[in-house]
C-alpha cells in the first residue's frame, strides 16, 4: 500500500474509533436508562436488563457502522482540505483515485461486517430480546413484581398489589386489570395466590373479591362477587412486526408476504448502504482551505437524513403493497450508485470528455 492512502486511512480510521466508540456509548445509556426505568416500574426483571441493552447495541451497530465511517471520512477528507494537503498531494501527480481508493480499503471490509450483522446478527439479537422480554413480562414470578407499584406487561395487563410475600407466592389486597378484544376486565381481590407462573399458561387464584366486565360498546357490562376464583391471564404474544425481526433470511424468502420481502431486502442493502455513502462523502468532504473541517457536516447530515428515511419510506411502501419488491427497498442503493458514478465521473473528468 502506498504512502498516500496509509495516510488518509489512518487519519479516518482514528475517527472512526472514536466516534462508533462514543455513538456506542450515547446509544447504550439511552437504552440502559429506558430498560432501568421499565425495571423500576415492575414492568421488566431487572436482571435482564443488561443482557437487552447488550442485544440492542448489536442490532444498532448495522446503523453505528456506516454512519461513523461516513462522518469519519467527510470529517478527516475535509481536514486535509482544510490544510491543502490535498492539493500538495495533486501539485505532486496524486489523482483522486488515490483518495477513492484509501477509502474503499476501508469500507470494503466494513460493508462486508455489517452485511453479516444485519443478516446473521439482527435476527438472533432480536430472537433474544424477544425471549428475555416474553419471559420477564409474562412470567408472574413473584421477584418481578413490585409492591404498590403498577405492574404492567405489553399484553395490557396491571397487577397492583398493597403487599407481596415472596416465599409463598401470596399477594395481598390485589387489583389485577386486563383488556383484550372488546372488553375490560377488573378483578378486586382480598389475596391472590400465583398457581402457574410460566409464560405459556399464566394462572391465579383470587379469594374474596369482586369481578367487573366492563363492555367498550354498548352497556352490557357485569358484576360478579366471588369467594374463589381461578383465573387465567393472557399470555404476552409478539406482534408480526417483532416476530418479522427474530425471523431469518430463509424464512423470510419462502414467504409470500410484501413485510418480509421488504424485511430481507433491508437487510441485504445495509452493506451496500454503508459502501456507497463512505463513497458519497468524499465528494461533499470538499471545502476551502482554512474554511473548517466541520463545515462539511452539514450537506453530510442532510444527505444522511435523505438515505435513512428514504429507506424506511420504501420500505414501508413494500411491506404496505405500494410500492413493488423490483426494486422494493433497493431503489434508494440504486439512486445512490448512481450519485456515486456521476461525482466519480465528475472527478476523473469524464463528463467533460463525453460532452466535448
Amino acid at each position: 500500500m502506498k504512502l498516500i492512502e496509509h495516510y488518509i486511512m489512518v487519519e479516518i480510521r482514528r475517527l472512526v474509533a472514536i466516534l462508533v466508540g462514543f455513538l456506542i456509548f450515547i446509544f447504550a445509556s439511552y437504552s440502559a436508562q429506558r430498560y432501568l426505568t421499565e425495571a423500576a416500574n415492575g414492568t421488566l426483571a431487572l436482571e435482564v436488563v443488561l443482557d437487552i441493552v447488550f442485544y440492542k447495541v448489536l442490532i444498532a451497530l448495522e446503523m453505528l457502522l456506516p454512519v461513523g465511517l461516513y462522518v469519519s471520512v467527510g470529517v478527516a477528507l475535509g481536514q486535509l482540505y482544510t490544510d491543502s494537503e490535498i492539493v500538495a498531494i495533486t501539485a505532486v501527480g496524486g489523482s483522486p483515485v488515490r483518495v477513492y481508493k484509501a477509502v474503499m480499503f476501508l469500507a470494503i471490509p466494513l460493508s462486508i461486517v455489517v452485511t453479516i450483522m444485519s443478516m446473521y446478527a439482527r435476527p438472533w439479537a432480536y430472537t433474544q430480546i424477544y425471549q428475555l422480554e416474553q419471559q420477564s413480562q409474562s412470567e408472574l414470578d413473584i421477584s418481578h413484581l413490585r409492591a404498590k407499584k403498577f405492574n404492567t406487561n405489553d399484553s395490557g395487563r396491571m397487577i397492583l398489589s398493597e403487599e407481596i410475600n415472596s416465599d409463598t407466592n401470596h399477594l395481598t389486597d390485589v387489583l389485577i386489570y386486563t383488556s383484550s378484544g372488546n372488553k375490560t376486565n377488573v378483578y378486586r381481590a382480598h389475596s391472590v395466590d400465583i398457581i402457574d407462573p410460566s409464560p405459556a399458561t399464566p394462572s391465579v387464584m383470587l379469594h374474596s373479591g369482586t369481578a367487573y366486565t366492563l363492555k367498550h360498546q354498548g352497556i352490557d357490562d357485569s358484576e360478579r362477587i366471588y369467594r374463589n376464583l381461578d383465573l387465567n391471564l393472557k399470555p404476552l404474544t409478539q406482534s408480526a412486526d417483532d416476530k418479522r425481526k427474530a425471523k431469518s433470511v430463509v424464512a423470510l424468502l419462502r414467504s409470500f408476504e410484501p413485510a418480509d420481502h421488504a424485511e430481507v431486502q433491508w437487510r441485504e442493502s445495509r452493506g451496500v448502504n454503508a459502501f456507497l455513502m463512505a463513497l458519497l462523502a468524499i465528494p461533499l468532504s470538499r471545502v476551502k482551505p482554512r474554511q473548517g473541517r466541520f463545515s462539511t457536516l452539514l450537506p453530510l447530515t442532510v444527505l444522511f437524513t435523505v438515505i435513512f428515511y428514504g429507506g424506511n419510506i420504501c420500505r414501508s411502501l413494500v411491506a404496505s403493497g405500494y410500492l413493488s419488491v423490483n426494486p422494493g427497498v433497493w431503489l434508494v442503493p440504486i439512486l445512490m450508485l448512481v450519485g456515486v458514478i456521476v461525482l466519480i465521473s465528475r472527478d476523473f473528468g469524464l463528463l467533460q470528455k463525453l460532452f466535448r
